[in-house]
């Protein structure tokens, strides 16, 4: 399931506790991702699931289910 494997990424890139991450979960306000973290977060996505994300898309991603329903939509 993608949310999973955004979730184990989220983690990783963030030092967090998985129970943390929640579909609705703001990476920034909730769960503390400051400018330099989303876009270390954007690189290990594009990373994990061979995909590109723009920087217009990229901006457009504040929610766990932003980055969740961007490769949904992606095709993976």
């Amino acid at each position: 399931m993608i949310f999973d494997k955004v979730k184990e990424i989220i983690c990783e890139e963030l030092g967090i506790e998985a129970d943390l991450v929640k579909m609705e979960a703001s990476l920034s306000d909730d769960l503390g991702a400051d400018s330099l973290d989303a876009i270390e977060l954007i690189m290990a996505v594009e990373e994990k699931f061979d995909v590109e994300i723009s920087d217009n898309d990229a901006a457009k991603i504040k929610l766990v289910s932003d980055m969740v329903n961007f490769l949904e939509g992606a095709g993976k």
